[in-house]
């Protein structure tokens, strides 16, 4: 009897450790030496990523593996450092997840990849390319690079990206859009919604489609903006006295616009087989 009870005992503290290493992984610390602009690629397929700005000259990676069914491989040549989650036989979407904290100096150009996510991109100034299934991917307070996003389901959030050249590409996920401006903002959703505030800034273009997705975007109204909206199906509105133009289809009443207000500096395409245009004037 007391053999027995020994073994249960084991068998316990065993299965408490295995619960432990489940819920707080194995962690690892990274350090690596760069140059300027250095390249970060990270491959995880399950789990989340986070990246923002640190010091000059240097990664710093942290890494929490879940449980022995992953492997980290790391990778360095001249300045571009490579990130690969490794599954090993058995591994699913549970045991599996590496979660990712990442220090960069500011101007590194990131390739985030990720099936399940989150994926936070925040106070970059280089170049961040993104790609998920059903990740939700956020960016914030970033400047001056080009921001690509592909994502199937996955939501999209991007806020404060100034000076950006922006595509981002959505088949279900819903893409959100704050204080976003630049030379080229393009989004492209088949049936999530697309929602926009900002002020259509940087004389730039600004093109945003979907198929039966919602288009709402919020502008002040000091814009500057020449707009083309256009739904086969659904209704379209605006809440600016737009000054009329003339367009390269029929105009119909209710299901397309097209106008300039104020010095038309902007460029602005809303385009939606199915779903609601709404061009709204920000009240304050």
């Amino acid at each position: 009897m007391h053999t027995r009870r020994c073994a249960a005992r084991i068998v316990t503290v065993l299965a408490l450790a295995g619960i432990a290493f489940g819920a707080g992984g194995v962690r690892k610390d990274l350090r690596f030496k760069v140059g300027k602009h250095p390249t970060v690629a990270v491959n995880n397929q399950y789990g989340p990523i986070t990246v923002k700005a640190g010091a000059a000259h240097q990664v710093v990676v942290t890494a929490i593996l879940h449980s022995d069914k992953v492997e980290l491989d790391q990778s360095k040549s001249g300045n571009r450092i490579g990130l690969v989650s490794h599954l090993l036989p058995g591994a699913d979407a549970t045991n599996g997840v590496v979660e990712y904290e990442i220090q960069v100096p500011v101007d590194a150009n990131v390739t985030l990849q990720s099936e399940t996510g989150p994926i936070h991109v925040e106070k970059l100034r280089g170049d961040v390319t993104i790609e998920g299934s059903n990740a939700l991917i956020d960016a914030l307070d970033c400047a001056d690079g080009h921001v690509h996003v592909k994502t199937l389901n996955g939501a999209v959030n991007l806020s404060n990206i100034r000076n950006g050249h922006i595509e981002i590409v959505s088949m279900g996920g819903d893409v959100t859009m704050t204080g976003v401006s630049g030379p080229f903002v393009k989004v492209n959703s088949n049936s999530g919604k697309i929602q926009y505030d900002g002020d259509f800034g940087a004389e730039g273009q600004y093109d945003f489609s979907s198929h039966t997705g919602n288009i709402e975007a919020v502008a002040p109204a000091y814009a500057s903006i020449d707009v083309l909206a256009r739904s086969s199906n659904g209704p379209v509105q605006s809440d600016f006295s737009l000054e009329p133009k003339h367009t390269p289809f029929a105009m119909k009443v209710g299901s397309a616009f097209a106008g300039t207000w104020g010095k038309a500096a902007s460029s602005v395409s809303l385009f939606s087989f199915s779903g609601k245009i709404h061009l709204k004037k920000r009240q304050n």
